[in-house]
């Protein structure tokens, strides 16, 4: 299959966890999503990722993962960086480099908190370290959304709060067949990943990241707010700050030059 594209899953405590893998590298690179993985996980996305991220197949051994497919109410994201260390464990990967977008990226400031060893480099892509107003309001809103089970909206208000004006005025036209394909069985699982989010704090052992980091935003993110890349990168010893102007938490697919850059960071 390209690139070694490879679907699979790996127990992890008492459920299963979905996880892709493709490249032929010989140094590992694990990522970790946001909370759109609330919606829909990995699964049987190897070959899509691959493409997607072919940058990366020559150096690297790529590792996708998803949170666990059960999970429990009041499952914080220091408890999924728990899973996700024995994830990696049960795999064989003693250390990686990390890159956490968005939700993943809190995932990811609590896995090189708690697991420092398993921690070569670490990138952190629109995401905070702590839930200020901004998280609050926006990912509360959407909680309402997915209570009432409004998936054609919560679609909508992400694309409307993570993308660009110039990208919107494209993506704007598929709006009415949003909410025909895709929606989920149940919003239990987006629920739960997003209480998660509102809950998250690590800013105060954010000096505890002692791994070299590259901390990425956007100056126009209107999720997490324009200051939680800096606000991190502040407090951590070893890191580089990139913010792309004119973009928002939607840098990570916008910004063409966004994996080149942790690309270079990465192996130089």
């Amino acid at each position: 299959m390209f690139y070694n594209a490879h679907n699979g899953s790996v127990r992890v405590g008492d459920s299963e966890m979905d996880y892709i893998s493709f490249g032929n590298g010989n140094k590992n690179l694990i990522m970790l999503p946001g909370l759109g993985d609330g919606l829909s996980t990995v699964k049987g996305m190897a070959l899509v990722f691959s493409m997607m991220y072919r940058i990366y197949v020559k150096e690297f051994t790529v590792y996708v993962f998803s949170r666990k497919n059960h999970l429990q109410e009041g499952y914080s994201t220091r408890e999924m960086a728990k899973d996700h260390a024995e994830a990696m464990t049960v795999l064989g990967i003693s250390k990686a480099d990390v890159l956490g977008i968005s939700q993943g990226g809190m995932i990811a400031q609590y896995l090189a908190i708690d697991y420092p060893d398993m921690v070569n480099k670490l990138i952190l892509a629109v995401t905070s370290a702590d839930s200020n107003e901004i998280i609050k309001k926006v990912v509360g809103a959407w909680c309402e959304m997915a209570k009432q089970e409004n998936y054609k909206d919560l679609m909508i208000d992400t694309a409307e709060k993570s993308y660009s004006e110039r990208y919107l005025k494209k993506y704007r036209r598929i709006y009415p067949f949003i909410g025909r394909i895709g929606k989920p069985k149940s919003f239990e699982r987006f629920l739960i990943q997003a209480v998660s989010c509102i809950s998250h704090n690590a800013y105060a052992e954010l000096n505890k990241i002692v791994c070299p980091t590259l901390v990425i935003g956007g100056d126009c993110d209107e999720i997490v707010g324009t200051t939680a890349a800096s606000a991190i990168a502040e407090k951590i010893r070893h890191s580089e700050l990139l913010i792309y102007n004119g973009l928002g938490h939607a840098a990570y697919e916008e910004a063409k030059d966004f994996n080149k850059q942790i690309l270079n960071f990465l192996t130089r």
